[in-house]
C-alpha cells in the first residue's frame, strides 16, 4: 500500500504533467496559426508524451491502491512572441518539472517506499531526454535568429516526428 503522503504528491505531480499537456497544445495551436505544421508536430507528440506520464502516474497509483483526486488545470499561455520564445519556455518547463519529479523522489525516500522509487527512476531518466531535447532546438534556433530557409527545414525535420510510447 502507498502512503497517503505519496498520494497526495502523485495527484500534485499527475496534475502537473496534465496541465503540461495543456501548455504544449497551447504550443502546437500557435505553431498552426503561424502555418508552421511541423513546429505544431513537434508539440502535438509532447501533448500525447505528457498525456502518458500522467496515465503511467494515474495507473501506478491506483496499482498501489491509492485514490487519484483530480484538480483543476490552470490556463495556459496563449501568446507568444516566436519559436525561439516557445521553445525557450518549455525547457524551463522541462526544467521545472524535473524538478518537480525529484521532489517526488524525495518524498519516496523520505517514505520508504522502495517501488515507487524504482517507479520514478524512469521519469527521472525520461526528463533528461527532455530537457536535452529542448535544449537542442533552443541551440538551433538561436543560430537561425528564427527567419530564412533554415526555419522551413527544421519545421521539416519536426514534422516527421512521431509518438512511440514506450514499453511500460
Amino acid at each position: 500500500m502507498i502512503s497517503k503522503r505519496l498520494v497526495d504528491a502523485f495527484n500534485e505531480q499527475i496534475n502537473k504533467e496534465l496541465y503540461s499537456e495543456y501548455f504544449y497544445l497551447s504550443m502546437a495551436a500557435w505553431f498552426d496559426s503561424q502555418n508552421l505544421p511541423g513546429f505544431a508536430n513537434f508539440f502535438k507528440i509532447q501533448v500525447q508524451e505528457e498525456h502518458f506520464h500522467a496515465m503511467k502516474m494515474y495507473e501506478y497509483v491506483n496499482e498501489r491502491g491509492g485514490r487519484i483526486i483530480l484538480k483543476a488545470i490552470d490556463k495556459p499561455e496563449v501568446d507568444f512572441e516566436s519559436a525561439l520564445d516557445i521553445f525557450k519556455k518549455a525547457y524551463e518547463h522541462e526544467q521545472l518539472v524535473t524538478s518537480l519529479i525529484n521532489n517526488l523522489m524525495d518524498v519516496a525516500t523520505e517514505e520508504k517506499d522502495h517501488a515507487t522509487k524504482s517507479f520514478l527512476n524512469w521519469f527521472i531518466d525520461e526528463q533528461v531526454e527532455e530537457e536535452a531535447s529542448m535544449d537542442a532546438i533552443v541551440g538551433k534556433l538561436k543560430m537561425l535568429g528564427g527567419n530564412g530557409h533554415g526555419m522551413l527545414m527544421i519545421d521539416n525535420e519536426l514534422g516527421t516526428r512521431v509518438f512511440n510510447p514506450p514499453v511500460k
